[in-house]
């Protein structure tokens, strides 16, 4: 199995980019992992909230090949522990998923489009983060499920 990250726009700050290549240096050693920025649309302040959307969903649509299976992180997703969420990893491992792209959308997050043609969607928290720092939480989530599933220290350290 592979998994693609895909987010919109680039991680501005300088921290964040150096958590996430910490954890996706840390994940080469697990599975393929690839991490996907598209482009900031330009012009957006002159776009509508559905038209950035949906120019959005033309870009996601754009990276995605016929069989994969798509997950959208999206506030209203189910909510996993950290254990669970190496489960849910497991699981589709074991059904032979292909690839797996997990997306966390812009700013209004997705377009209906999106939705309609994702299998599930995920919550990291009842809180709200950044889109930005939600790019480190997930690689690093992503790290632990494969420690959990390995029995390796890291979850409990």
């Amino acid at each position: 199995m592979k998994i693609t990250f895909l987010v919109i726009g680039k991680t501005d700050e300088a921290y964040l980019r150096e958590g996430i290549e910490k954890y996706l240096k840390r994940l080469k050693h697990y599975i393929a992992f690839q991490y996907l920025e598209i482009p900031d649309l330009k012009n957006a302040k002159h776009l509508s909230e559905e038209e950035q959307k949906s120019k959005e969903a033309e870009l996601i649509f754009k990276q995605l090949k016929p069989n994969d299976h798509l997950i959208l992180l999206d506030e209203n997703g189910e909510e996993f522990s950290s254990e669970a969420f190496a489960g849910f990893l497991n699981k589709k491992m074991l059904a032979s998923v292909q690839n797996l792209v997990f997306v966390v959308g812009g700013p209004y997050g997705f377009h209906t489009t999106v939705y309609q043609k994702a299998q599930a969607k995920i919550s990291l928290s009842q809180m709200t983060f950044s889109h930005q720092m939600v790019r480190l939480f997930f690689a690093e989530q992503v790290y632990r499920a494969f420690t959990i599933l390995k029995g390796e220290p890291y979850h409990h350290s």
